[in-house]
């Protein structure tokens, strides 16, 4: 027997135990996130979310979108600050991501994503309360879906009382999304076999570039958005999730157009040094066509995630834009 046949049957073994390698232990930070939250069922589905109950005598209540691929701990770096200007402040993890369930051969959308957040402010019984929104990413365009159902006064949908944007890829011209989310969304029959090749080396080589270099996570903080990932392994859904860049595209004008026709007040939080939103040629654009809205730059150094590389002045720059009006 030729000696590459024997090293290829050795290797079976080897890769299938690689293959199903079991997910990452919750570190204590994220099992505390965990263990405070609750659940609530959409279709069947287990959904993730948390809920502080803040300041004595508001009644604003706040709703946080994450992104992709992360979840909902991406808030835990400004949660306590909001919990000192609002009354209740609620956050989740979408259909295929965090502590949610990730249904496997599941047609994901944004639409989809808008209808769980309805359900779960139904479930919160604060369908008649008017909502403030904050959200970055992936979470960016379930807003603007959300916006334009309550322009349009859609059944069962959200009233919003402001919405915050941060670094989305809401304009598909401005959008440069990364190789390997490129190679996850398009390769058709292949992608199952890929999303069980990626691992955290791959996860982490990747989601470090859209981080500054001054503003760069700790290892146990990349570990933490990789045991969310893996947790109901979520890694196997990565590519159907990312069909919601080609939905990008095709939606365009409904929710760009959303953004572009609302009286809702609006803000635009950026770290300039995004690699997928790019400065100046992103913002230019929101200005340009987003006139009715305020933009706070942060500093040359935050990159795509601002919430977590400067929450200090991402969570000031919410609060002058949530305290003017």
């Amino acid at each position: 027997m030729k000696w590459w046949l024997h090293v290829g049957l050795l290797c079976i073994p080897l890769l299938a135990v690689y293959l199903h390698i079991p997910p990452p232990q919750l570190s204590p930070a994220l099992n505390t996130w965990h263990s405070s939250g609750h659940f609530f069922t959409f279709r069947g589905n287990n959904i993730f979310y948390k809920e502080s109950v803040g300041v004595v005598g508001s009644s604003d209540v706040l709703l946080l979108l994450h992104g992709f691929p992360t979840s909902s701990y991406d808030w835990c770096k400004i949660w306590d600050s909001l919990t000192q200007r609002f009354n209740r402040v609620i956050a989740l993890d979408f259909l295929g991501f965090g502590f949610s369930d990730k249904p496997r051969m599941h047609r994901y959308s944004i639409f989809e994503q808008a209808s769980v957040v309805e359900a779960l402010v139904a479930h919160l019984g604060l369908s008649e309360q008017r909502i403030n929104i904050l959200s970055h990413d992936y979470g960016d365009t379930v807003a603007l879906e959300l916006l334009y159902r309550n322009d349009h006064n859609r059944s069962g949908h959200i009233t919003i009382n402001s919405l915050c944007l941060s670094n989305g890829g809401i304009f598909p011209e401005t959008h440069y999304p990364r190789f390997v989310q490129k190679v996850l969304k398009d390769s058709g029959l292949i992608s199952p076999v890929l999303t069980r090749l990626i691992n955290f080396q791959l996860f982490s080589r990747g989601i470090r570039d859209v981080f500054g270099p001054y503003t760069q996570p700790t290892e146990a903080e990349f570990w933490d958005m990789w045991t969310g990932i893996r947790f109901n392994d979520g890694n196997l859904v990565m590519d159907s999730i990312l069909q919601y860049i080609n939905q990008r595209l095709k939606h365009r004008e409904r929710w760009v157009g959303a953004l572009t026709s609302t009286s809702t007040p609006l803000h635009m939080i950026y770290g300039p040094l995004d690699p997928v939103n790019p400065h100046p040629e992103f913002i230019q654009l929101y200005q340009k066509l987003v006139q009715r809205s305020t933009v706070s730059v942060l500093d040359e150094h935050v990159s795509h995630y601002p919430q977590l590389e400067d929450p200090t002045g991402f969570f000031n720059a919410y609060l002058s834009f949530i305290n003017s009006f």
